[in-house]
């Protein structure tokens, strides 16, 4: 599969997602072709204001961020069910966001994060649902930690569809 370069195509703002961050604006291009259940369900909870003011409470230096639990413990979710794991032959690379899960691989809820770096080992085991295409810098000033002794939190996230 080939994929368009960054930019060369007009984003989609149903399928575009933006999260402002202490230190800025991120945009993010879903992949509602490898993983429609988990855009679906990120698309709802994020019009449904869930995201706002939750932390990224592990934060792994060369790794990645991790956030979506309203209890900033690692072990909360949404009050919707799991969703099925979608795995696909799309790589982790840095900027992309993953579903973070518990060990049964049909874990998925709430949780997301973003990799700092290429994480190839990943492949196959997490769902990829989306990509930053611009703001990688406001993403790599984000407070390291598990947890960070002063996280950082979503400030808003919403579709870009719904922005004005």
């Amino acid at each position: 599969m080939i994929l368009p370069v960054l930019g060369a195509h007009a984003a989609d703002p149903e399928n575009t997602l933006y999260l402002d961050l202490k230190d800025g604006r991120v945009t993010i291009e879903l992949r509602p072709d490898v993983a429609p259940n988990h855009v679906e369900r990120i698309k709802q909870l994020t019009r449904e204001g869930f995201y706002d003011g939750i932390v990224f409470h592990r934060v792994i230096d060369g790794f990645m961020a991790q956030t979506g639990d309203p209890t900033g413990t690692g072990r909360g979710g949404s009050n919707l069910p799991d969703i099925a794991a979608e795995f696909s032959n799309a790589s982790f690379k840095r900027g992309t966001l993953g579903m973070a899960r518990a060990a049964d691989p049909n874990s998925a809820n709430s949780q997301f994060f973003i990799m700092f770096n290429d994480g190839d080992w990943l492949n196959g085991q997490y769902t990829v649902f989306g990509e930053v295409v611009d703001g990688m810098d406001v993403i790599d000033k984000i407070t390291r930690g598990e947890p960070p002794a002063n996280p950082d939190k979503i400030i808003k996230m919403q579709v870009a569809a719904d922005a004005g």
